[in-house]
């Protein structure tokens, strides 16, 4: 028996020993492969706009922009829709519940290349015709000084706001299977509690609920991150692929793994390293976001009664 359980110990460690070998190892050949980046244009390059293949001059900055603001669109966007979504699975009859999760759970199976497909045959015709003149003419926002900043004036049915209407159809079935089965766990007698003291169901939901299962709500939030900020097919049809700074929601522009997806295959030189260290940059804010939700998560357990 002892034997046996110290080489069960010796296996688990070594499997989670080879994952942070493995994301080391890709931090390392990143950076390898693009160290003329680094070395030609240094820190610089990360707020650089130049994007001239010819002189060989580049700025990862209009990349790193539209990454964020894309993301964030589909953020703004899943966020609320999976929350209140899961929410009801959870109090929703068996029928309903049962027929709605496997809805959404197919969703999450349908490849991101149909949803781009999607996008550029049916969204982005509809967006062009109807949404973005809606928005722009008819409500008169292009015209008022925050929302005019915000939209953009052009518009072409393609763009920011278009790719992050995909993405958040992208992720939305994601956050919201991971919600559902996290407010599943929350304890009967939690709620019951909550209800006989007078709470209403989003009272319930806001004040206990959420927080017993903050650490999974938050999971399932960053899961969707991660496939927003590194999402390519998908965007590669709607966003316009200009090598411009993002100029508002309507405006064309491009994603880091949009400019992967077009210029890899017949990158060279100079160009292919400066598109790892895009790479580089991308595999790093998704690294970040991690740290960043787990440094949150540890420094905030105390108010929420957890053991640290």
């Amino acid at each position: 028996m002892f034997k046996t359980d110290n080489i069960f110990k010796i296996v688990c460690l070594g499997c989670a020993s080879l994952i942070g070998l493995l994301m080391l190892g890709v931090f390392i050949q990143l950076g390898v492969n693009s160290a003329d980046t680094w070395d030609k244009f240094g820190i610089g390059f990360l707020w650089s706009e130049e994007w001239d293949p010819v002189d060989d001059k580049y700025g990862a900055w209009p990349n790193i922009a539209g990454t964020l603001m894309t993301t964030g669109v589909s953020l703004a966007i899943a966020l609320p829709l999976s929350f209140v979504s899961a929410l009801y699975l959870v109090e929703a009859p068996g029928w309903v519940n049962k027929t709605l999760s496997q809805a959404i759970d197919l969703l999450a199976a349908i490849p991101s290349v149909i949803y781009g497909m999607w996008g550029l045959f049916v969204l982005a015709p509809l967006m062009q015709e109807y949404v973005q003149p809606f928005l722009a003419d008819t409500l008169g926002l292009a015209k008022m000084p925050v929302f005019g900043w915000l939209l953009g004036e052009d518009y072409n049915g393609f763009g920011f706001l278009t790719a992050g209407l995909i993405l958040s159809l992208m992720i939305l079935p994601y956050m919201c299977a991971i919600m559902r089965d996290v407010f599943r766990m929350t304890p009967p007698m939690l709620r019951e509690s909550a209800y006989g003291v007078g709470c209403t169901k989003w009272e319930a939901a806001k004040d206990v609920i959420v927080k017993y299962g903050i650490r999974g709500i938050l999971g399932g939030v960053f899961i969707g991150l991660g496939r927003a900020l590194g999402e390519t097919m998908a965007v590669l049809f709607v966003i316009g692929n200009m090598m411009e700074m993002p100029e508002g929601l309507f405006s064309s522009g491009t994603t880091i793994a949009a400019t992967l997806a077009n210029n890899f295959a017949e990158a060279d030189g100079l160009q292919k390293s400066t598109l790892f260290a895009l790479g580089l940059i991308l595999l790093a804010m998704s690294f970040g976001i991690q740290v960043f939700a787990q440094y949150y998560l540890h420094a905030t357990s105390a108010k929420r009664g957890e053991e640290r």
